[in-house]
């Protein structure tokens, strides 16, 4: 069957919101997704049957283990992981990252070089800058900005003998941009470089397979693909039984708990296994994997229409800029950034969301890309999301009020 986005967007409570009589139609996804009624159920279910601690002889603490054990279940599936013992979860992505960071950097001597890009979120960059007090190099691979992509060439020069670590985006959370991945993780293994990849904004729209991706390290959000917030760090095997975590003495020193740091929020991981599930419940076939993989062959392309959709409207206005690859054939995701000319970003969206349309302004943490553009005084860009609970008629009605603000 074909994706039913009505059915869909049935499961979020949330979706039926109004503001000053207009239906509210939510764009706001790469800040955050809305949450569906499983996942409200999952959390509660939790505190109501679960509530304690893990690794204790009675039944609700047994039951907390479960909750965890699903979540890393879950979670390997989401990701085409090798087994739950590759995942490791935190309080978002940013604090894992940083601990990940902290980790390698201890293994690193002055001169060591690690490369990050230009087209990050600071929570891909700020990390390995901090590994600068140590002596190690932190390198940016620069960004085309006539379509905000990867210098390629740039990057494939910067991957070098002295190179240890290289970081990158799987996708921009500002323009939409997808990067080649897979060739740059193949540039880095050849060079005996370690590799973690960002798929923050990645993962709500396409298939991960991080074992064909052969990364050592892959973070992304729950809260991005309707889930709450909940990091999650995949590990290759292998790659984090060395690495020097912080972590209390008593803490058991394996993966995946090695990066772990004090209790886990274990309602919220409740509420992990259930965001998956909803993706799940989208496809076919008899495996949790073969349901995600199925549902996301029905997802990335609704959400591809809705967006192409919006940007061929969008690049039909006077004095409308759009950032970003144009929204074709080539993997992109959904997200589109614009600027009207003489009309403040701050401005525009808000004069949206009045109407109901909920979109981002700013920068959105991407500093290096939006300074890049030059546009980090002027309030940065617009950036509209999309979800598989938005419909096409709100991409209408969000392209017929943007026209009339362009006016």
């Amino acid at each position: 069957m074909p994706f039913d986005p009505a059915n869909f967007r049935s499961r979020f409570p949330s979706l039926t919101l109004e503001v000053q009589g207009h239906h509210a139609a939510f764009f706001d996804g790469p800040g955050g997704s809305q949450v569906p009624l499983s996942v409200i159920d999952a959390q509660r279910d939790y505190y109501l049957s679960r509530n304690a601690n893990t690794h204790g002889q009675f039944a609700t603490s047994r039951a907390a283990d479960e909750t965890v054990d699903e979540a890393r279940a879950a979670s390997a599936a989401f990701l085409g992981a090798q087994g739950p013992e590759t995942i490791s979860f935190g309080q978002n992505m940013t604090t894992l990252n940083f601990a990940l960071s902290r980790a390698v950097g201890r293994t690193l001597e002055p001169g060591d070089e690690v490369i990050v890009t230009d087209l990050e979120h600071d929570a891909n960059v700020a990390p390995w800058l901090s590994l600068e007090e140590r002596g190690v190099v932190v390198r940016s691979c620069p960004v085309r900005l006539e379509d905000c992509t990867l210098d390629m060439d740039a990057m494939r020069a910067l991957i070098g003998p002295k190179t240890r670590h290289v970081a990158i985006g799987y996708a921009s959370n500002a323009v939409g941009t997808v990067n080649d991945v897979h060739r740059v993780i193949g540039w880095a293994h050849a060079a005996n470089a370690t590799v973690s990849v960002d798929a923050v904004h990645f993962a709500p729209h396409a298939l991960i397979d991080v074992t064909a991706l052969s990364c050592d390290f892959l973070l992304c959000s729950a809260y991005k693909f309707f889930g709450p917030h909940v990091g999650l760090l995949y590990s290759r095997p292998g790659a984090l039984d060395e690495l020097p975590t912080d972590r209390v003495r008593p803490q058991d020193p394996s993966p995946p708990t090695r990066i772990e740091t004090g209790t886990l929020n274990h309602a919220a991981l409740a509420g992990v296994t259930a965001a998956i599930q909803t993706i799940a419940n989208v496809g076919e076939g008899d495996s949790l994997r073969q349901r995600i993989s199925t549902a996301f062959a029905e997802i990335y392309p609704y959400e591809h229409r809705l967006a192409r959709r919006l940007w061929q409207g969008l690049a039909d206005i006077t004095d409308l800029t759009l950032y970003g690859p144009p929204v074709g054939d080539a993997l992109r995701a959904p997200t589109i950034a614009f600027r009207i000319k003489d009309a403040a970003p701050e401005d525009v969206a808000r004069r949206l969301g009045d109407e109901g349309l909920f979109v981002w302004d700013g920068d959105f943490y991407a500093v290096t890309l939006i300074e890049k553009l030059g546009l980090s005084d002027k309030g940065g860009v617009v950036r509209v999301g999309m979800a598989p609970y938005i419909l096409m008629d709100e991409v209408d009605r969000l392209l017929a009020a943007i026209r009339k603000i362009a006016k």
